[in-house]
Order: C-alpha cells, then structure tokens, then sequence
C-alpha cells in the first residue's frame, strides 16, 4: 500500500519548518524524522553546545576576576548539573516540536528511517510514502574514519560528548575542526586534560591562515597539541587509550588518556536514504548536488541543510528553507544566494569570518589589500584587559569586500556588520568607514581594519 501527499519532506531539522509551511498552505505533507525534531543544531550540535560552552566561559571569568583586582576563587564545578540544565532546557523543545506537529491539520508524522525505492517514492517501516514534490533534508552525521583499531575501543562522537553526564579526567581529542576546538575549550575550562590531535599543520585549518595560527598558540597554552600529525592506529591500554600518530617525516607520537573524543567531521546521511534509487546525484563525499533553485537532479525533488553541497550551518539551512518554501510550495523560482555567509567558532576566543580567506584570494592570482586592527589596542580592548584579537580586511584595491576574518571577545557578533554591508550595502569598504560607530565599542576595531584597509 503507498499514501499518497503533495509534499514530502525527509528530515526534521531545517525541513520541519518546510512541512509546516506546506500544511499551512493546504498541502496534504508527509514529514519523515526518526528522531527528535529540531535536527542537529538543537539536539545534537549548537544549541547544547553553546550551553555549555557558556558555563566554560563563565568559569573563566571567575579565573580571570583577579586582573580587575577582584577577589574570587573557583571552589567547585558541578558537572552533572551543567549538562542537566541543559538537557532540561532542550529536551521539552523537541518534545513540545513535536506535539504541536502531530496537531497540525494536513501535516503526517511519521517517525522512522526513509530509505527511497524510486524518484518520489520511499519506504518507511513497511509503508511505501509517495509524492508530487519531495524535499530531502536528512542532515549529517559524526564521521569516523577507518583507523586500525578504533573499532576495539570505546569512544565518543560530538553527540555522545554533550551528553556526558561524568567529566573525564583526561580526553584525546581526534580532530583541530571547529567541533574539536569548541568541546576542547568546554572540557579544559572545566577541570579535564585534554590532549588534540590534528592532522593539519594548525587548528581550524579552514579558517583565515592568521587566525589558524594565532588560535593554534593559544590552544597550546591551554591543551597538548599534536598539529602535523596523523592518527594511523588506536588501542586500549589498561583503563586508557592511546592514539598512535605520525607526521610526514616519520616523527612518532602516542597520545593517551582516559577517554577518546572522535571530532573529525560530518558526512551527509545520503548513504542511509539510498538516494541512487531516486537518481539523486551526490558529489564524491557523498553530499546531494543542488542548482540555484536547490532543485537535485530528480524531478520533483529538491535538497537542503547539511544533505547538500552548500555551507553545513544551521543559519545557511534557515535561509534554504526560505528558497525551498518559495518554490516547493508556492511554485516560485527563486534562486539561493549564498554570498557572504558567515560562520562562527564559539571558543575564547572566538573566530568569525566572511567572504574568502587570504590564501584563496592568493591562489586565485586576485590583487587585494589588507587592513589589520589588533583589539587589545582598541579602548574597549584596554578596559576588557583583552591580551589577543584582531580583525582582518581583505578588499580589492577598487575597495571591494572581499573577505573579513576575526579572532577575539565576541568575533561572532562583529561579524554581522560586515556581512550587512556585503550583502545588503555596497559591498565596498566605505559603507564600513562611513558609518558612525559608537564609542567606545567593540566595533571600533571593525572601523579601524577597514580605516586600515583604505590607506594602503
């Protein structure tokens, strides 16, 4: 027996809010999650994370109380009841998700894994679903790559890791991405030794190459770094476990600790949903390749989130969401512009970048300027005491923004100013210049780089 909908969407993340549009547009929807709505981000990825972070962050201040001549002491960190309060604050949003959705008139939930038997047609626990128009957002998952022995040994993912209800001791991360940094900072903030193993030559590699950097030596004050190095086996030892890793010139290292944290990455969940059968087309990592309209290559199916080869942040899948709608429900043909998407890296400090990074715009042979503000220099920066943190302008010589990368107290903020100006403004370096900042603010330094920017 196969039901029959208007609109079927896989995946409760981002697609929930499709499904809920298309219901309310008088569709007949299919929504398909097998797990708690809201996806990664408010389950399994950014919001329990920032939670804790901020905990972490807070512990810090207490640390750092002594430089404004303030008498404070960090006695105790109850652990469990930090990620308590966080489940307890998350949880019911899912939950109430949820109810709210099976009330929905002309919306069916159904809550179990969809693999597709053809172009429109899935299968879910026995029951074939069909459709006119499906969209396919069934996010990512935590990558594991096949290291000789990882498989005989206990280990975290990113989800397991927000989870924990017992602090470790000690901690191997595997990984210098943004997911490894950030739980690093969380874990290390409060009481466990933590150890990163990075094959790249820096962390956060992807980023600007001077904020890899500088991140890179203040994550060395904090944590044992491995940077160069590549994992090639892992074992048990006892009640810890080692990683074994090497660099390219042979040099050894073994890594140990009470717990290992595996943060290399995601991979979109394409493999689960047998897209072939669809004649869904995937990149060769696996991702759903997508045109301007984010239509797949299917007819009649359309791609978004973390499934798809665009930016995999929650803010890049809310603005898909806004295409997919237009179009999937309103049969519009709107285009996706992913200009100057932002992104974030919640440690301390924080990064935040826009726009291409210096080795890409070296790469590509384009000329460009660079305007560079240091914020502990700034007034704001002095009366924070703030001892790192920069902000970098990359502008064409005709003043064009063509990129700004920040390290510092609050980059995910600052950042916001520029994307408006290159995405709504005139993307040149005066709509920066030209506007009244208020002082003293930590926008300041945002003013300054860009001031920098145009006298060379």
């Amino acid at each position: 027996m196969t039901s029959h909908y208007d609109v079927l969407v896989i995946g409760g993340g981002t697609g929930n809010n499709v499904a809920a549009a298309a219901a309310d547009a008088g569709l007949e929807t299919a929504l398909v999650e097998p797990g708690p709505l809201g996806g990664t981000c408010l389950n399994r990825g950014c919001n329990p994370s920032k939670m804790l972070i901020q905990a972490a962050t807070a512990a810090n201040h207490v640390r750092d109380a002594g430089k404004f001549f303030l008498d404070a002491s960090l006695d105790d960190i109850d652990y469990e009841a930090i990620i308590d309060d966080m489940d307890d604050t998350l949880s019911p949003l899912a939950a109430g998700m949820e109810d709210s959705y099976r009330e929905k008139e002309q919306l069916t939930l159904y809550k179990d894994e969809a693999t597709f038997v053809d172009e429109r047609t899935v299968d879910v626990d026995g029951e074939r679903l069909s459709a006119e128009k499906v969209v396919v957002a069934a996010g990512s998952r935590p990558l594991v790559p096949p290291i000789d022995g990882l498989d005989t040994v206990d280990y975290m993912t990113s989800q397991e890791a927000l989870y924990r209800r017992e602090q470790p001791e000690s901690l191997v991360i595997l990984g210098g991405g943004y997911i490894a940094v950030e739980l690093g900072y969380f874990f290390e903030s409060l009481g466990t030794d933590v150890k990163i193993v990075e094959m790249m030559d820096s962390l956060v590699p992807r980023e600007d190459t001077d904020v890899s950097s500088t991140f890179t030596e203040i994550a060395e004050q904090r944590h044992e770094v491995y940077t160069g190095h590549r994992a090639t086996a892992v074992e048990a030892q006892g009640d810890t476990v080692t990683v074994h890793a090497e660099t390219e010139a042979g040099d050894e290292a073994a890594v140990s600790g009470d717990e290992l944290l595996v943060a290399l990455g995601r991979r979109p969940n394409t493999d689960t949903l047998q897209v072939d059968a669809a004649g869904i087309e995937t990149d060769d990592r696996g991702f759903i390749v997508t045109n301007d309209r984010l239509e797949t290559s299917a007819d009649g199916v359309w791609a978004q989130g973390d499934i798809a080869d665009n930016a995999m942040f929650k803010h890049s899948g809310d603005y898909e969401t806004q295409v997919t709608v237009e179009n999937v429900v309103h049969d519009g043909e709107r285009e996706a512009d992913f200009t100057a998407m932002p992104h974030a890296i919640f440690t301390e400090p924080q990064m935040s970048g826009v726009g291409k990074t210096e080795a890409e715009l070296a790469e590509a042979g384009q000329e460009y300027v660079v305007g560079r503000e240091e914020l502990p220099s700034t007034p704001m920066g002095r009366a924070k005491k703030l001892d790192s943190g920069f902000v970098k302008v990359l502008a064409a010589p005709d003043g064009e923004i063509l990129g700004c990368h920040m390290l510092g107290y609050e980059a995910s903020t600052m950042i916001h100013e520029v994307v408006v100006a290159m995405r709504a403004g005139s993307g040149d370096v005066t709509d920066i210049t030209e506007t009244i900042h208020a002082h003293p603010t930590l926008n300041k330094v945002v003013e300054y780089a860009f001031e920098a920017a145009t006298e060379r």
